[in-house]
């Protein structure tokens, strides 16, 4: 087979796989249907920590968990989600919401989309964190 025709064929077959990724709606990136949602996203990476309080954020993609040692955050990353717990977290308050830095170079910063009354909410719980 001549080297361009193989060529077309790669260079179609990726833009094909785009198009189809876009299509069918896979380049999305996940949000939470609700808090139990939230929690069973939270239980895959603390399954010995039961959440107590859930609270979503505005655009559905970050959730606050309660637990026993203190809150926790689990974000959508991509099409699965990731979590943390906030021991240690500075927090700085921003127009869209709250930047929330961590003492974990595998997510040493998360943005939360949130409202302002739900900046309050979130600032107070994680207060409460050692």
């Amino acid at each position: 087979m001549p080297i361009t025709v193989l060529a077309a064929l790669v260079v179609f077959g990726i833009a094909g796989i785009a198009v189809l990724t876009v299509l069918f709606g896979f380049n999305k990136p996940r949000s939470f249907i609700d808090a139990e949602d939230a929690g069973r996203a939270w239980l895959r990476e603390f399954p010995d920590l039961e959440p107590r309080d859930i609270t979503l954020s505005q655009d559905g993609c970050h959730a606050l968990v309660q637990t026993d040692p203190g809150a926790g955050i689990v974000w959508s990353m991509g099409a699965d989600s990731a979590a943390r717990l906030l021991t240690g977290v500075r927090v700085k308050q921003s127009a869209k919401g709250l930047d929330l830095r961590l003492r974990d170079y595998t997510a040493p910063r998360i943005r939360a989309v949130l409202s302002p009354d739900q900046q309050t909410i979130w600032l107070n719980r994680i207060k409460d964190t050692p």
